[in-house]
């Protein structure tokens, strides 16, 4: 093979980076440095080695009485079905094997593929993501890691036990690789009474991955492997327990929370995945629209007062937060953040973790941090009034302030500190602006496709999104999900933020010391410009990036909140 040709315009220390990775991922690394899509680079690795190219994969049917599960794992390589002789024939029992591979073959791969199974291997390429998402598909994560031929050839009962060890210990590892490889947020362990369920939350929806058939059996063992990890009591099975584990995985430095509760058919156990190299976001990366942008970077440079950034649980509001922070990050200003936990890592930047179970709670780590001399602070949570009281304080002593709450729109976020029995005076006089915001699934680049609305839908999307109807005429704009191998057949492939932004005004003040209602705050808000949420995500759907359906979610619920 060409490999001159191959790499073409990479430096050799990035040659010898790629050559050092699993095969799966070389060429996708090779195609991202020359600019090229991967299918590209495929077909072009295909004719400088001489394989041919595969494109449709259509694994035989009973791919493991062709081939070992262990060598399909480790080779990742797949039996498919040829226009040669048929599959039951004595020519085929004697014919080559066809395999589709993702990475040129060596000597090595041939003869153990021959020694395994007797018949020379016919190998061909195919593309790298196509390749392990049939594999996956077919026998699940980890599968040649629970291979119990491996555990029945054991020649003792205590090499078969050390062996059982062994491949838990290397499923939950492959686990936890492939929900890296997969951007998931969270995984869930959760057994059921004939089945251990595995789930990723993928861009905020919980996704089952295809598991290996007698997983079961090895539910008690994958159990206590996490808690081992954690450093629980694996004995103890009757209580929730909660633990970290620092994992590994390739590039990635993985601080994983873990979270035990005892159900009927055993412990479910949920896995909570934070990258610790994770790149934190830009403003326009968020979702941010140009206008909304600027009136936060003014915000931001304000030398004290408040910013609180509002939403539920998984709104991404800890991301927004390292954003602002990544922006106003200069030399001249001391910055010092209190999170629970610290999520990115922003170099220039004094973070710190709460440690509640020692007693730093947000309330005590910020009475710290104002003897340190800050200019602007960060509160990951303002969760009670001993928090809000003295982020309040700080803020009219010359602090920027920055925190969340968890309230549903930014106006709620106003009368959630009244009901903390925060004076209202101190509120109006404190609070510069309040953002609210949700993510909605960003529409995958490579499969979206025009959406086929009729005008009767149209029209409802945007009563129930509370726009005027006149908007029907940008409603050629809108796409909608198609699906493809990139995204897992979803549509969707990463999130985006829609947010409602909040600035203060002498109204908006006098309604506070009045003790107004969120209802009527939100009145004068939008009269004086404030975009809403659906209003955000209108703009969004009409640059294609996501769909009426992701917007409707959030619309659906204020709609219920109001009636209610």
């Amino acid at each position: 093979m060409d490999s001159a040709k191959l790499y073409t315009g990479i430096e050799e220390d990035d040659r010898n980076a790629i050559e050092a990775l699993p095969r799966s991922e070389r060429i996708a690394q090779i195609a991202t440095l020359q600019n090229m899509a991967t299918r590209a680079k495929v077909v072009e690795l295909a004719e400088l080695s001489g394989f041919p190219y595969l494109e449709d994969i259509e694994m035989v049917e009973n791919p493991t009485t062709v081939l070992p599960l262990r060598l399909i794992n480790e080779f990742q390589c797949v039996p498919v079905k040829t226009d040669t002789a048929e599959p039951d024939s004595v020519e085929a029992a004697e014919a080559p094997i066809p395999l589709v591979t993702l990475w040129p073959p060596d000597q090595r791969m041939s003869r153990w593929i021959y020694a395994a199974c007797g018949r020379q291997p016919k190998w061909y390429l195919g593309d790298p993501e196509h390749v392990s998402n049939t594999i996956t598909q077919r026998f699940g994560v980890g599968a040649d890691s629970l291979d119990e031929s491996d555990v029945l050839a054991a020649e003792s009962e205590a090499d078969e036990e050390e062996d059982e060890d062994a491949a838990v210990i290397r499923f939950v590892n492959e686990v936890v690789h492939k929900a890296v490889n997969d951007r998931a947020t969270d995984i869930h362990f959760e057994p059921h009474r004939d089945e251990l369920q595995i789930r990723y939350r993928i861009d905020g929806e919980l996704v089952a991955i295809r598991v290996p058939d007698n997983l079961i059996k090895f539910q008690d063992a994958i159990i206590s492997r996490l808690k081992i990890m954690a450093k629980l009591n694996i004995s103890e099975k009757r209580r929730p327990q909660d633990g970290r584990i620092s994992f590994g995985a390739g590039d990635a430095e993985l601080d994983i929370r873990i979270s035990t509760f005892p159900t009927m058919y055993g412990e479910s156990v949920s896995l909570r995945l934070l990258n610790q190299k994770s790149k934190p976001l830009s403003m326009r990366e968020l979702g941010l629209a140009d206008d909304e942008s600027h009136k936060l970077e003014r915000a931001l440079a304000s030398p004290h007062g408040i910013i609180l950034v509002t939403g539920p649980t998984g709104s991404g509001k800890s991301t927004s937060l390292t954003a602002y922070i990544r922006l106003i990050n200069k030399p001249e200003r001391r910055i010092i953040t209190v999170e629970d936990p610290v999520e990115y890592e922003v170099p220039g930047v004094n973070q710190t973790q709460v440690h509640p179970e020692i007693g730093l709670t947000f309330a005590q780590s910020l009475r710290a941090v104002l003897r340190q001399d800050p200019d602007v602070i960060m509160v990951g949570e303002i969760r009670d009034r001993e928090t809000a009281d003295i982020a309040i304080r700080a803020s009219l002593t010359g602090h920027l302030v920055l925190s969340t709450l968890h309230t549903n729109d930014a106006p709620g976020a106003l009368t959630r500190l009244t009901d903390m029995d925060i004076e209202p005076f101190l509120i109006a006089s404190s609070v510069e602006m309040i953002i609210a915001q949700r993510l909605v699934r960003r529409l995958c680049p490579n499969c979206a496709q025009p959406a086929n609305y009729d005008v009767t839908q149209i029209e409802g999307f945007l009563t129930t999104m509370r726009l005027d109807r006149s908007e029907a005429q940008y409603a050629h704009l809108a796409k909608q999900p198609g699906g493809c191998e990139r995204c897992r057949n979803l549509g969707f492939r990463g999130r985006v933020g829609i947010f409602e932004i909040l600035r203060m005004s002498e109204e908006i003040h006098e309604h506070i010391v009045k003790r107004d209602s969120a209802r009527l705050i939100r009145q004068t808000a939008v009269s004086q410009g404030m975009r809403s949420l659906q209003k955000s995500g209108w703009e969004h759907i009409k640059r294609g990036t996501t769909t009426f359906e992701e917007v409707m979610r959030f619309a659906e619920m204020e709609e219920s909140e109001e009636v209610s």
